[in-house]
């Protein structure tokens, strides 16, 4: 795995994941991307690889290579870690570069629109109780990330890239809108079970009967 030489924090987000795909090299290693974003802190890692996920999850194995750095990112953030740290078998994954290309200039253009509405605002929503929340429900919804559930990813990373947009711009309202979207999630999964239980509750005590 080559060096490398990022100092993303004088240049805006979008144009850090640019900046990334522009080099020759065919593969982009998870490590790159650490390095890339690591003086940025947690939410811009949540935000990219949320982000990757929605933009080329649909590529097998790439949920399972780019969701597990989320679920230790929700671990860490939880117990409130001061940096990411990742095992160096993790950094050495990598992605072919074409494909990242193709994916982030599916999601850039609106992203920057966004990147400029956003400010500093609602600080209660991104103190630290609020940050290990956050945390908590990353871990969660990477699970999902990392099963193979044909377009499963789609939602779980859109959650995830809004908080860590939130996280990493201090924007209250971003955050409520990714606890909205957490909300959603849990509203659908319970309509469903009570959808599926009344279905088939009649079967199920039937068959429990016979035991």
């Amino acid at each position: 795995m080559p060096d490398y030489d990022y100092q993303s924090d004088a240049r805006t987000f979008s144009q850090v994941i640019e900046d990334i795909g522009v080099k020759d090299e065919p593969r982009l290693y998870l490590g790159e991307l650490v390095n890339a974003f690591g003086e940025r802190g947690f939410g811009a890692l949540m935000l990219f690889f949320g982000l990757l996920n929605i933009a080329i999850g649909i590529i097998p194995g790439t949920t399972t290579i780019l969701g597990a750095p989320l679920l230790l990112m929700g671990l860490q953030l939880a117990i409130r870690q001061d940096q990411l740290w990742l095992p160096k078998w993790a950094l050495r994954r990598w992605i072919e570069r074409e494909a990242y290309r193709t994916g982030v200039q599916k999601v850039l253009t609106r992203f920057k629109q966004v990147e400029r509405l956003s400010k500093p605002r609602l600080p209660i929503m991104t103190s630290e109780v609020s940050e290990v929340l956050i945390g908590i429900v990353t871990v969660l919804l990477a699970f999902i990330l990392i099963l193979p559930i044909w377009g499963g990813n789609l939602v779980p990373a859109l959650i995830i890239a809004t908080f860590g947009f939130g996280l990493m711009q201090r924007d209250g309202i971003v955050v409520l809108i990714g606890w909205a979207g957490v909300a959603g999630v849990g509203l659908f999964i319970w309509l469903a079970w009570e959808l599926v239980s009344r279905a088939f509750g009649p079967t199920i005590a039937w068959v429990a009967a016979l035991f």
